[in-house]
């Protein structure tokens, strides 16, 4: 079953999670997560997305974000490919490095926004990378310090998240404190690392008596929400796919993409084009036009042209 398009567009909530390709490591010391932190407030800048909650573990990664003009697809592309590069290239490795493709969930701010920044938190404390709080507060790869106030990046909005628990901000990180430990008994919420109405409802029984006192409410894998907030997003995700990439903003879209993923790869940007029919080649085409036509909405006969190959062949990779 092909998978459903990405809902992305410009100031929406998006719990996102990349993870190691095969559960691999995408970190192996403090060198790489530094890189991975300052790359990250480095495009945050750039690109106008603000992020409310992140922690990076071993094998994976998780961001609370609220995408800025170009969307979450403008965000992750620079922040995973360019890490991706900068990894392989110190370790002396090629290849995939995350999963093909991160997951994104969009989130209604007003029932989860404060319970997936606890969530993202806590997320070296259920791992056991720091057994307490007060090492919770000094660990330097999660954003619960910065909003403690114990290490500063300018780049992740504290405020917004402060905000929520009062005025004066030292009011405000003693009643977040509050909030975050009284979750550390809570273990894994599978409910806050996916969409759909099982999860957004809290489990089958929950959706079974909404349904009866008020029949069937509409969900989606991709929307953490009530039945209303999915309704929404759904209809404006099918009111941007009705205006497609076309012209040369597709064009852009298209050669900086093919650039990204042939420097990752590590091939020359010809060989794309130039038909060649090398697996290795085929496997990088196919991975383009994954990219362009899921996230980005590109016509296939465009990915076509531009990777050197006829719609067909596009149309045969898609379905396979």
């Amino acid at each position: 079953m092909p998978r459903q398009a990405r809902l992305d567009f410009p100031g929406t909530l998006h719990h996102v999670i990349c993870r190691g390709i095969e559960k691999g490591d995408i970190v192996s010391d403090d060198k790489d997560r530094d890189n991975f932190v300052e790359r990250m407030g480095s495009i945050v800048d750039k690109t106008g997305t603000s992020v409310y909650a992140w922690a990076l573990m071993r094998n994976h990664a998780h961001i609370l974000l609220r995408s800025g003009p170009g969307g979450i697809s403008d965000f992750m592309r620079k922040l995973l490919t360019g890490y991706a590069i900068f990894y392989n290239r110190r370790h002396n490795r090629h290849g995939y490095l995350f999963q093909n493709r991160y997951k994104s969930i969009v989130c209604e701010e007003e029932n989860y926004l404060l319970e997936l920044v606890r969530y993202i938190h806590l997320n070296p404390v259920r791992a056991g990378v720091a057994k307490t709080l007060d090492e919770l507060e000094a660990y330097p790869y999660s954003g619960h310090s910065v909003i403690i106030g114990k290490i500063e990046h300018k780049w992740q909005d504290r405020d917004y998240v402060l905000r929520q628990f009062g005025d004066k901000e030292g009011r405000a990180k003693k009643e977040y404190r509050i909030f975050i430990e009284a979750g550390i008994g809570q273990g894994n919420r599978s409910e806050l690392v996916g969409g759909g109405l099982l999860r957004s409802q809290g489990g089958w029984s929950e959706v079974i008596s909404k349904r009866r006192r008020k029949g069937a409410e509409k969900s989606d894998e991709r929307i953490l929400g009530s039945g209303d907030f999915v309704e929404k997003i759904v209809r404006e995700a099918e009111e941007r796919q009705n205006r497609l990439l076309t012209g040369a903003s597709a064009l852009r879209e298209v050669e900086e993409t093919i650039r990204l993923i042939c420097d990752e790869e590590g091939v020359k940007v010809t060989e794309v084009k130039g038909g060649s029919r090398r697996r290795q080649i085929s496997r990088i085409r196919k991975r383009i036009a994954q990219e362009l036509i899921e996230r980005h909405g590109i016509p296939m006969a465009i990915v076509a042209r531009e990777t050197g190959v006829t719609t067909a062949a596009i149309s045969k990779m898609m379905t396979r």
